[in-house]
């Protein structure tokens, strides 16, 4: 089998990703119960620190399904240990992500594991493991947005009501995002393995500019609008009106001075 080639330790949960999870049960409670002094403080650390857990689950989701594909290697990288600290470029990994949801409310990945694709066969293989990181963000956006279409909502607080529905936006855009067919997302992993040989090379030196191409690309207003007017609407279709991530995203900048329109009580 092939979690035979991993050690045990290969696979412990580590203590980083332990005290990420801790930060966010924490934050969430204060946010919960209004104990935080600042409720934008609490939003903001619940918010990020829930988001790291979603990459880190996101770079887990890629790794895991590596390696019942063939690629052994990854367990020896420290990937299995869900440990941000152990991905591709690290500061990269956690500093870039919450810069993007800072400055424009927007899920993009910023992690990065390192698969031997040389030991993989068989092109579905592939493309499953390139499609295993955004399928994460869907499952996390579905518990995120749950308590919404449930209508189970009665006797929660504004404050954490409006930090999950930015919180399910975030989600749904990096689900979306990663899923774009542009060299460097796993929407392009997902159909590179059935393109030519030809076409992959021609395409691969762009790889490393197509985060950036689509971030750049958001800052053109018309595309902005027709990107989140889609992000809007489905979340609209999940119970979540724009109100509710409004308030989330401006909780969430608890640095800027509040319009009023999103008050929570501490």
């Amino acid at each position: 089998m092939t979690t035979a080639a991993t050690r045990h330790s290969d696979r412990r949960i580590s203590p980083v990703f332990l005290g990420i999870l801790a930060v966010t049960a924490v934050t969430g409670w204060a946010t919960w119960t209004g104990f935080a002094e600042q409720p934008g403080v609490a939003v903001f650390l619940f918010v990020t620190a829930a988001w790291i857990v979603s990459l880190c689950l996101h770079e887990y989701a890629h790794a895991r399904t590596a390696l019942h594909s063939g690629d052994t290697s990854v367990g020896a990288k420290g990937y299995l240990t869900l440990n941000p600290m152990k991905y591709t470029h690290a500061l990269l990994s956690i500093v870039l992500p919450v810069v993007f949801v800072i400055m424009g409310g927007i899920g993009l990945p910023g992690g990065a594991v390192f698969i031997e694709r040389g030991r993989i066969r068989g092109r579905w293989r592939h493309s499953l493991i390139s499609a295993a990181g955004p399928l994460t963000n869907v499952l996390f956006a579905v518990v995120c947005t749950a308590p919404f279409w449930l209508d189970a909502l009665d006797g929660v607080p504004a404050g954490f009501r409006f930090a999950l529905a930015f919180l399910a936006l975030l989600q749904v855009t990096a689900a979306i995002l990663n899923f774009l067919p542009v060299p460097g997302l796993d929407g392009y992993g997902v159909i590179e393995p059935w393109l030519s040989y030809g076409v992959r090379r021609q395409v691969e030196p762009f790889a490393p500019f197509g985060l950036l191409f689509v971030f750049a690309l958001l800052w053109v207003p018309s595309v902005n609008g027709a990107f989140f007017g889609v992000v809007d609407s489905l979340l609209e279709a999940l119970g979540i009106d724009e109100f509710d991530t409004y308030c989330g995203y401006e909780l969430f900048r608890f640095w800027r001075e509040p319009s009023g329109y999103c008050a929570v009580s501490p």
